[in-house]
């Protein structure tokens, strides 16, 4: 599942390619017609990401909101003229070198669930010159967004829908704070608030939008881990300092997402276990997805549940 590293990426393509200039809508397998025709011929406004959805304005003050969920993807083609390859701590020594994730994390050409097959149609358009303007839609497209230089495609979105201001604010109401969109000790103090009054374990509370925005089953295996905490610990039976930290630690993993492109979780990689890393998961994680193997500080198996239908990695023998 796409986590908010990835949808923040994606407004930022938005905001760079698409906001300011009148947009052609479409819905190529039919099933956002309407909705596509309400936002046909306007010009976006504005396109921002709260935790895992975003939200585009349109002339009018109509709006538009997309959920990812598991297997939804935006796929851009043409003009993408925006910096969103690997930037700052993580290229310092490797300026020149773009490091594609292994199993398509990360791409300039296609944002959101990872899918091999998809990300080598994406590099070959981008790779090949487009003999048509806009290229065929390729795949169940749900929405295409299009200017006169770049195409985004939309596939497998959980929600696709026309908005109003007063229905996106009651929308944007429902969703705890995210540290890319509310800033300040305020957003830090309703996270502790929401943590310290619940009894519900914090691998739950982590992943419930209510309580903070972003976080899915990678980012929650990994924060818990990080702050040595065991996930079935009552989010009241936290100290203050133990729910701040993890909302500082996630602001921090948050952050490196948005400009790597990938959901880093090691810190202090160096040469080649840093190249390792930005190309393969299984290099960039603690705990997830290494169910069963030692864990890289203890030695003990990592365990591996299910809570609330979503898998939980973790180490028994670090975080208690």
């Amino acid at each position: 599942m796409p986590e908010g590293h990835s949808v923040h990426r994606i407004a930022r393509q938005f905001t760079a390619n698409f906001v300011g200039r009148e947009i052609a809508a479409s819905s190529p397998q039919g099933r956002f017609a309407e909705g596509a025709a309400e936002i046909d011929g306007r010009q976006m406004t504005e396109t921002f990401a709260v935790g895992k959805q975003m939200f585009s304005s349109f002339e009018g003050d109509v709006w538009l909101r997309v959920h990812l969920g598991i297997y939804g993807a935006w796929d851009f083609s043409g003009d993408v003229s925006t910096s969103l390859g690997q930037t700052g701590e993580y290229s310092r020594k490797f300026p020149q070198l773009r490091v594609e994730d292994s199993r398509g994390e990360t791409s300039l050409s296609s944002i959101g669930a990872p899918r091999r097959t998809r990300l080598r149609m994406a590099e070959s358009e981008a790779e090949s010159t487009l003999e048509a303007w806009p290229p065929e839609p390729v795949g169940a497209v749900r929405l295409r967004l299009l200017t006169d230089e770049t195409c985004a495609d939309l596939r497998g979105p959980t929600a696709c829908e026309i908005m109003t201001p007063e229905g996106v604010e009651a929308q944007l109401k429902k969703l705890g704070p995210d540290p890319l969109v509310d800033r300040g000790g305020s957003a830090e103090a309703r996270f502790v608030e929401a943590i310290a009054k619940r009894r519900t374990p914090i691998g739950i509370l982590l992943m419930d939008q209510s309580v903070v925005a972003g976080i899915g089953n990678v980012y929650r295996a990994e924060i818990l881990y990080r702050a040595g905490l065991d996930p079935h610990r009552p989010g009241s039976s936290l100290t203050r300092d133990e729910a701040s930290a993890l909302w500082k630690d996630w602001t921090k993993l948050l952050k490196i997402g948005v400009e790597v492109g990938q959901m880093m979780t090691i810190d202090g990689l160096r040469g080649q276990r840093k190249l390792d890393a930005l190309r393969n998961r299984e290099d960039r994680h603690w705990v997830y997805g290494r169910a069963g193997l030692p864990c890289r500080v203890c030695g003990t198996p990592i365990a591996l549940e299910e809570m609330q239908a979503r898998k939980l990695y973790w180490c028994p023998g670090c975080q208690h």
